[in-house]
C-alpha cells in the first residue's frame, strides 16, 4: 500500500476564471506594446534632439553678433570721423586739434547720421557720450512736440505658426537654454550706460563688448557696444542692438522640419508596428486561445489553426503545436486502447481462474481437483506475467524520457547475449552466431539495458521458432551513419500479412506445442516502443529462397550511430 495522500491522485482542478480572463479580454497585447516601444525609440530620440540644438543656436548667435559688430564698427567710425568736435577756450571748432584738447561728440550732427546708418543696417543704434549719457537713439525721432519712439512691428505670422510656437514654447521650449538668459529691460528715459554693462566696458576698456538677453515676451535681444574713437581717444560708445527674430526663425525652421519629419516617421512607425504586431501578436494569441480550448475540451472538435503556410517562426510554431496536439491525441488513444487491451487480456485468465475456483469446491475426485489446481496455478502465473509486462510497458515511456543516453557497444552487447543463450543445457538447443562486418564497435547512443531488452526479446523469439540444432544468425553492419542489426532464424517464418500485426500489443503467434499463456504478447510491442524512442526503426520479414519458399524470419533494427 502506498502512503501518499488521496489528494495526490485527484485530477488537477480546472483553472479559475481569473486565469483565463487575461487571455480573452486583453485588447492590447504586451507584445504589441513592446514592438511599438522599440520602433518608436528612434523617432523619440529624433525629437529629443530638439533639446540639443544649443550648439547650432550658439553658432547663429555668434554669426549675428559678428555682423552686429561689423555694422556697429561702421557706425562708430562714421561718428568718429564726422561728428566729433574739439572744445577750446574760444569755443571754436578747428579742423586741427592740438594735443590735450578735449574732444566731444556733436549730438546734432550725430543723430541724423546714426539714424540713417541704423535704418540702412535694419538695427537699433544708440550713441552714448564719454560719461554714459544718451546722445542719439535711432528709434527716437525729434518732433515739434518732443521725441517720438519708433517701434518695429513683428512680421505677420499664420495662425498655425503661432499655435505651433505656443505649443513648442509650452513643451520642448521649456527645456531650451534660452530660458536661462538674463532678462532685458528697457531703461527709463533719459537712458544712460548704467543699464548696459557692455557700454560701460566699451567706455572703460576701449574695446567692443556684446551681450544676449531675453525680453519679457520671450524674444532675444542681441547688443554690441563699439567705442567711438578719435585718434585713439574714446569719446563715446555706439550700442547697436537687434532682436533675435532671424535666429529664432532659423531655429524654428529647423525644429519645424524635424517635427514634421517626426510626424511622418511617427505615423509610418505606428502603422508598421501595428501591422507587425498584427502579424505576430494576433496569430500567437489565436494559437494560445486554440491551445486553451483544446486543453479545456474533452472532445476533438477544437483544432490548432493551420498557419504552416507562413514561412516564418509563427508557421513553425503552428506546425509544432498541431503536431504536439496530434501526438497528445494519439497518446490518449493509445492509452485508451491499452486500457481496453489490458482489461480484455486480464479478463480471460480471471474468467478461467474464477471458473476453476468455483468448480474445485464442488468436485470430490482428487484427480479432477489436481487438474483444476494446475489450471489455477497456470492462470495465476499468466496473470503475474501479464501484470509484470503491463507494468513494464506503462513505465517505459517515463523511463525513456528521463534517462540520459550513453554510447552502447552493440557488438559487445550482442556477443554477451549470444553467449548467454548458447549456455543452454539442452543438447539440441539452437545456437546463436554473431556476424559483424569489419572490426567496428558499432556504437550507438542509447540505454544499454533497454537495447539489451530489445535484442533479448528478438533472440528469444527466434529461439522459440527455431528447429532443434538450428542456427540463429545476428548480423551487424553499418549503413551510412546508421547501424543495421538483423536477427535471422530458420523457423517457419511469419504468417503472410502479419508482418506489421506482430508488433501490436497482446498479439501472440506462438509455435505449435508451446504451452498456452507462457507469453503475454507484449515483447515485440515493447521492443518497437524502445526502438522508436531511440529514433530507430524495426520491421520483420520472411527469408525466402530463389523459388519463393520461406526459409525463416528476419527481424531488422536500424539505429542512428554515434558518428
Amino acid at each position: 500500500m502506498t502512503d501518499r495522500p488521496l489528494s495526490d491522485f485527484r485530477p488537477p482542478a480546472r483553472p479559475s476564471a481569473e486565469y483565463d480572463e487575461p487571455l480573452r479580454r486583453r485588447m492590447f497585447s504586451p507584445l504589441t506594446t513592446r514592438i511599438l516601444a522599440v520602433n518608436l525609440t528612434a523617432p523619440v530620440l529624433l525629437v529629443l534632439g530638439l533639446l540639443f540644438l544649443d550648439r547650432y543656436a550658439d553658432t547663429l548667435i555668434a554669426t549675428e553678433i559678428e555682423a552686429l559688430t561689423t555694422q556697429g564698427s561702421l557706425i562708430a567710425a562714421s561718428v568718429g570721423e564726422g561728428a566729433v568736435v574739439v572744445d577750446n577756450e574760444a569755443g571754436e571748432f578747428p579742423v586741427f586739434t592740438p594735443n590735450g584738447a578735449q574732444r566731444n561728440i556733436d549730438a546734432d550732427n550725430a543723430r541724423p547720421l546714426v539714424r540713417r546708418l541704423a535704418a540702412l543696417a535694419q538695427l537699433r543704434a544708440r550713441l552714448f557720450d564719454r560719461n554714459g549719457g544718451l546722445l542719439a537713439d535711432s528709434q527716437l525721432l525729434q518732433g515739434t512736440v518732443g521725441q517720438i519712439q519708433v517701434l518695429d512691428l513683428p512680421p505677420a505670422e499664420s495662425f498655425l505658426s503661432r499655435m505651433f510656437r505656443r505649443v513648442y514654447g509650452a513643451t520642448i521650449g521649456r527645456f531650451s537654454y534660452e530660458r536661462r538668459l538674463p532678462p532685458y529691460r528697457e531703461p527709463d528715459n533719459p537712458q544712460d550706460a548704467v543699464a548696459f554693462p557692455e557700454v560701460r566696458h566699451a567706455l572703460d576698456a576701449g574695446e567692443a563688448d556684446a551681450a544676449v538677453r531675453l525680453r519679457a515676451d520671450g524674444q532675444k535681444i542681441l547688443t554690441v557696444a563699439i567705442p567711438v574713437q578719435f585718434y585713439k581717444q574714446v569719446v563715446g560708445t555706439v550700442l547697436v542692438s537687434r532682436d533675435g527674430r532671424a535666429v529664432d526663425q532659423r531655429l524654428f525652421a529647423v525644429r519645424r522640419s524635424i517635427l514634421g519629419m517626426f510626424a511622418w516617421v511617427l505615423g509610418v512607425t505606428v502603422l508598421t508596428s501595428l501591422y507587425l504586431a498584427g502579424t505576430i501578436a494576433r496569430p500567437i494569441r489565436n494559437l494560445a486561445a486554440a491551445a486553451e480550448r483544446v486543453r479545456l475540451s474533452k472532445r476533438r472538435q477544437h483544432t490548432i489553426p493551420d498557419l504552416t503556410g507562413r514561412s516564418d517562426e509563427i508557421g513553425e510554431l503552428s506546425a509544432a503545436l498541431r503536431e504536439m496536439t496530434e501526438s497528445l491525441w494519439s497518446r490518449l488513444d493509445a492509452i485508451e486502447r491499452f486500457a481496453a487491451d489490458v482489461a480484455h487480456e486480464l479478463k480471460n485468465p480471471l474468467t478461467s481462474l474464477r471458473s476453476a475456483v468455483e468448480t474445485v469446491s464442488r468436485i470430490k475426485d482428487p484427480e479432477a481437483q489436481k487438474r483444476l489446481m494446475t489450471i489455477i496455478v497456470d492462470d495465476v502465473g499468466r496473470l503475474d506475467r501479464l501484470i509484470s509486462d503491463i507494468s513494464d510497458a506503462s513505465r517505459l515511456d517515463a523511463e525513456l524520457s528521463r534517462a540520459e543516453n550513453a554510447p552502447v557497444n552493440l557488438h559487445k552487447l550482442l556477443s554477451a547475449l549470444a553467449e548467454l543463450t548458447n549456455a543452454n543445457d539442452k543438447a539440441d538447443a539452437p545456437r546463436v552466431a554473431v556476424v559483424a562486418a569489419g572490426n567496428d564497435h558499432f556504437e550507438v547512443p542509447g540505454l544499454e539495458g533497454r537495447l539489451g531488452q530489445v535484442f533479448r526479446n528478438l533472440i528469444g523469439n527466434a529461439v522459440s521458432f527455431s528447429l532443434p540444432n538450428g542456427t540463429i544468425t545476428v548480423r551487424i553492419e553499418r549503413e551510412g551513419n546508421r547501424v543495421r542489426i538483423a536477427v535471422e532464424d530458420q523457423g517457419p517464418g511469419i504468417p503472410a500479412g502479419k508482418e506489421r500485426d506482430i508488433f501490436e500489443r497482446f498479439y501472440s503467434e506462438r509455435p505449435e506445442g508451446e504451452k498456452f499463456g507462457t507469453h503475454s504478447g507484449l515483447g515485440l510491442s515493447i521492443s518497437k516502443q524502445i526502438v522508436d524512442a531511440h529514433r530507430g526503426t524495426i520491421f520483420a520479414e520472411n527469408i525466402t529462397d530463389a523459388t519463393g519458399r520461406v526459409q525463416g524470419a528476419r527481424f531488422v533494427v536500424r539505429l542512428p550511430g554515434s558518428r
